[in-house]
């Protein structure tokens, strides 16, 4: 059989492959405490529920317009102006299935062959892959704990030619929970202005912050950045909402309409009953979310204290989203029996084969130094885990 290039070169998700193992693991009756899932543990909130049951009892099962209905779109233009100061029509909006569906439509709406897409790393695993199946080259710009995960601006500069088309704007990001200095933003926007490239502002964690920190849409640092920015949003890590993959995206109306033109013959609408759980999503109560954020902001605390306390570990606390990015450099040459730990997908292989921990290696998010560890997982998993990367760490021989 000859598959196509595309599908030859696509790299799966590590996320979603540790999880599937860890899964078949706790399966097979293993006890393995998991910090991969890059979801809420919280379940979906009632009312959201509820939505969805009324909208079955009400026959909202068949096709929709399919950039999504319009009193969603509704509802997202008003959120965007609530929360982010930001002004759209229903032209410039599209509602996709999932955040993911929506950057994937943004990629292939944008870029062409030859066209450069500067992604910060660490990177959400996606964004490059979605840009090589564009035919778009990933640019990665490199960064680490020890600059707050952001990049420079020198170093933006420095990644800009005449082929950049778009840049890759993630903060709260995940895997790293970093958030970018107000001055980085405001430069980006300014270079982009300048160099007549497009941000895609992925701001899915918007929410989910600690410490004071506020979110900056870059769309709304004034008109001429907004008409090169595509601003991503969704409702499933703010409202626990994974499964029922609604994302949306905000940009200008020719973009819009481009994406909703391969919408069409990709997918058409998402899901009918989804979307009216997403309306009472965006429009119910948000009251809850103190205490979701309380919760993760307990858990993060407790996480990094622990990874902290571990010879070899150093972590740096997460401003936002629910992800710690630990540097395990210093545990980079230790041995476990026959085997030497040479960058952090052996030690998370060490983790879940002896340990019986689940986490994500940093090498898919561009970082071989780091793994990620979601604490949107109970206390109870926090502190077990903790104590068994302890011991595991222990375990090894110089």
């Amino acid at each position: 059989m000859t598959l196509s290039e595309r599908a030859r070169n696509a790299a799966p998700s590590p996320t979603l492959g540790i999880t599937a193992k860890a899964n078949q693991m706790k399966a097979d009756g293993i006890d393995v405490q998991g910090f991969a899932a890059g979801e809420p543990d919280f379940d979906t909130p009632e009312h959201i529920k509820q939505a969805a049951v009324d909208a079955l009892a009400k026959g909202f099962t068949k096709y929709t317009p399919s950039a999504g209905i319009p009193a969603l779109k509704k509802a997202i233009s008003d959120k965007f102006q609530h929360d982010n100061e930001l002004t759209y029509g229903p032209n410039n909006i599209i509602v996709s299935c999932g955040g993911k569906h929506s950057l994937y439509n943004i990629f292939q709406a944008l870029c062409n062959p030859g066209d450069e897409a500067i992604i910060p790393a660490p990177y959400w695993v996606s964004y490059p892959e979605q840009a090589k199946l564009a035919g778009a080259k990933p640019v990665i710009i490199p960064t680490t704990d020890r600059t707050g995960f952001a990049p420079t601006i020198e170093q933006i500069r420095a990644a800009v030619t005449k082929n950049t088309r778009l840049f890759i704007l993630n903060s709260p990001s995940n895997p790293t929970g970093a958030m970018w200095p107000r001055e980085t933003i405001d430069a980006l926007a300014d270079l982009a202005v300048e160099h007549d490239f497009y941000v895609v502002s992925d701001e899915i964690y918007e929410k989910l912050v600690y410490d004071g920190n506020e979110p900056v849409s870059i769309a709304a640092l004034g008109p001429e950045i907004k008409k090169r920015t595509i601003t991503v949003n969704g409702v499933s890590k703010t409202y626990s909402m994974t499964g029922w993959r609604i994302g949306y995206a905000a940009a200008e109306a020719e973009i819009v309409s481009a994406m909703g033109r391969l919408q069409d013959s990709m997918t058409s609408n998402p899901t009918s009953i989804a979307q009216y759980a997403a309306l009472a999503a965006i429009t119910g109560p948000q009251d809850f979310l103190n205490d979701w954020v309380a919760e993760f902001d307990r858990r993060r605390q407790e996480l990094v204290m622990g990874l902290n306390a571990i010879p070899g570990i150093s972590c740096t606390t997460p401003g936002g989203a629910f992800y710690v990015f630990p540097n395990v450099s210093g545990l980079i040459g230790k041995r476990f029996g026959d085997r030497t730990i040479g960058n952090a997908d052996d030690f998370a292989d060490y983790l879940l084969q002896d340990a019986q921990v689940a986490v994500v290696p940093g090498s898919g998010f561009g970082a071989p130094e780091y793994m990620r560890l979601s604490y949107a997982t109970g206390m109870e998993t926090i502190q077990r885990g903790i104590e068994r990367i302890a011991d595991a760490v222990r375990s090894l021989e110089d």
